[in-house]
């Protein structure tokens, strides 16, 4: 078994305090099996490189180190091929062990670049970047006092690491608000829990996964069990939110749609080498049992998220709900360089069963629910029939009000999940045999 391995991530796969690769279980691809075709070399490129690191060397106001001049030389080539391949120092590769461990330090941003600036695909639930209201695409264009403006990407987050308890001023644009503002996060210990489940009401489950770790598609099949048992074996429906989801394992979001699918494929990849086309086929096993079910994804929906969701979109196994996805399809192997660096870079892309290409496209949803904030309108004449003097009576005896769920409450604090247990209440009742 090689060093190797395989990620998906969103941006540069980068969470605030360390780098978020997120592992096969099982190495997968050798370096040893990359061939290097030999091609003429550019000769006058070489010797322009040559010249520009000796005037540097020479004119620069401080000596520079020429170890140091080279590390920058392979960051900039690899920096200029996609956002989400990256050179791995000797420290990235302590932070990788530990984000698969998924606990680590920091503020729980999953992050890339554009135009120079740091933007948040997404926080991570329960950390101090989602209480402090931080969201989908807001750009981080200063960290305490230094602007972030062509800062490269790990000295950014060098910069919002720090000690858990300590302080941290971030200066934010966002589409809407006409200025930047500032935010104060106080880092934590962030402890990135992949599965939540509970009954949103009587037989109707919910699933939330934060990220794909290694043990994902375990948890799911668990919290599917649990929520048969809490119905009795009567579960009605299900809905699986990936909302703000960055993405994660790629064989733990395999493993997620195998729990809802009992065959066909489930995702397959493409790349220039034949060790890095790799597939997904369903298995037997039917933990959900058929259960009705709706998918929750956002603009923060990325990666893995999408595979999940275009494969159950494509099996047409569930409906998909909410707005379009992230549209990160690619997938990046981890290629050890001597004993302590590496490459993250793009080898491959992802295709869903149908053979749809997420990249730079997303998953679009069966039905768009945008957030919303739901305002009950009390109805101004609540006169009924039976208020009427000399109504006539029905000769039956009175029906009980049926008991108030937990819906309303839902609505006013989060309205596309509101929706999505309304559709499955709706799926439900007319699935019922007369």
């Amino acid at each position: 078994m090689s060093n190797t391995r395989t990620t998906l991530g969103v941006g540069l796969g980068l969470l605030l305090s360390l780098t978020s690769f997120n592992l096969f279980a099982d190495d997968t691809l050798s370096t040893e099996a990359v061939p290097y075709e030999a091609q003429e070399l550019p000769l006058e490129e070489l010797r322009t490189f040559g010249e520009v690191f000796e005037r540097i060397k020479r004119a620069y106001v401080h000596d520079v180190d020429d170890k140091e001049l080279l590390d920058n030389a392979i960051r900039g080539m690899i920096s200029g091929l996609d956002p989400h391949s990256a050179y791995l120092t000797p420290e990235d590769y302590d932070e990788l062990q530990e984000s698969t461990q998924g606990e680590f330090g920091g503020l729980g941003l999953e992050v890339g670049s554009e135009n120079g600036f740091i933007k948040v695909v997404t926080p991570i639930d329960d950390t101090p970047a989602a209480r402090a209201g931080i969201r989908p695409h807001d750009l981080i264009v200063k960290i305490n006092d230094t602007p972030v403006k062509n800062l490269p990407l790990n000295k950014s987050i060098e910069l919002m690491r720090g000690k858990p308890d300590t302080e941290v001023r971030l200066t934010i644009m966002r589409d809407g608000v006409d200025a930047p503002f500032e935010v104060t996060l106080k880092r934590a210990l962030i402890r990135v829990t992949s599965v939540k489940h509970r009954m949103l009401d009587d037989g109707y489950g919910y699933i939330r996964i934060t990220q794909f770790q290694v043990h994902t598609g375990e948890e799911v099949v668990k919290a599917l069990n649990k929520m048969h048992q809490a119905s009795e074996d009567k579960l009605k429906g299900v809905v699986l939110d990936l909302r703000n989801n960055p993405g994660g394992v790629l064989q733990a979001a395999a493993e997620v749609v195998d729990a809802f699918i009992t065959e066909g494929m489930i995702v397959y990849t493409k790349g220039r080498l034949d060790n890095t086309e790799l597939s997904f086929e369903a298995t037997p096993n039917n933990p959900s049992r058929g259960v009705p079910l709706i998918v929750l994804i956002n603009e923060g929906s990325a990666s893995a998220s999408e595979i999940v969701s275009g494969a159950l979109q494509d099996h047409q196994r569930g409906v998909i709900m909410g707005t379009q996805s992230f549209g990160k399809g690619s997938v990046q192997t981890i290629l050890p360089l001597g004993s302590d660096r590496g490459l993250k870079l793009t080898t491959a892309l992802y295709y869903t069963p149908s053979g749809r290409s997420i990249q730079a496209q997303g998953v679009t949803p069966d039905i768009e629910v945008k957030p919303a904030r739901l305002t009950p309108i009390e109805a101004r004449l609540q006169i009924k029939e039976a208020d009427l003097e000399g109504h006539l009576e029905s000769g039956q005896q009175p029906t009980t009000p049926a008991k108030k769920s937990g819906s309303s409450s839902l609505a006013e604090t989060d309205y596309q999940l509101f929706e999505a247990l309304s559709l499955l209440k709706g799926m439900h009742i007319l699935t019922k045999q007369p």
